[in-house]
This record gives structure tokens, sequence and C-alpha cells, in this order.
């Protein structure tokens, strides 16, 4: 059964973005598109997710992310039974060896 949020609009943005080509050109996309406060929110949200893929405990990832919780349970229950998008982007980047700090994901 469709989504909601599958759409042409969404299917459209998707799209939009398989396009871009650098860093450089994601930041530019992405702070059009979203507020700063969105940007941040989705990047906590990344964080706690790769966070949880790599086995660190909820205190540890709310003393480092100041997310409640709620909001990790939330996370660790989409990548864990969520439609694989988590694990997918996840499972890649640990593959690549690539971490925001140049050191391995885990």
């Amino acid at each position: 059964m469709k989504q909601k949020w599958e759409n042409k609009q969404s299917e459209d943005l998707f799209k939009a973005i398989l396009c871009l080509d650098s860093l450089g050109e994601a930041k530019a996309f992405f702070r059009d598109l979203l507020t700063e406060k969105e940007i941040i929110e989705f990047s906590n949200r990344w964080q706690v997710a790769q966070m949880l893929y790599c086995k660190k405990p909820y205190v540890e990832i709310v003393k480092k992310t100041k997310l409640s919780s709620r909001t990790i349970a939330r996370i660790a229950k989409w990548l864990n039974s969520g439609m694989g998008g988590y694990k997918n982007i996840l499972d890649k980047v640990h593959r690549h060896n690539y971490s925001p700090v140049g050191k391995r994901l885990c």
C-alpha cells in the first residue's frame, strides 16, 4: 500500500537528491530546502542512527546528542524494523570506512 508521502513531488525530490555531485552541492541544496533547525534535527537523528548501529548505549547517545531517550527509541525502531533506509546507508558507510571525522564508523 502506498504511503501518504509517496507521491510525484516526493519522488521528484528524491531524484533531485540523486543528482547531487559533491558535499558542497549537498550543503547548498539542503540549506536552501530546509531551515537551519531542520538540518540540525536531521543531523542529530543521523548521529543517533550511527551510534545505535555501532551498539553505543542509550545513556551515551543521550549525553552526546541531547536527544530524549524516546526519540532515540523511535530512531532505533526505524533502524531495526523500518523500510531499511537507515540500515542500507549505514552498511554502505561502514563498508566504505567513512565517517565524518575520517575514522571508521564503529
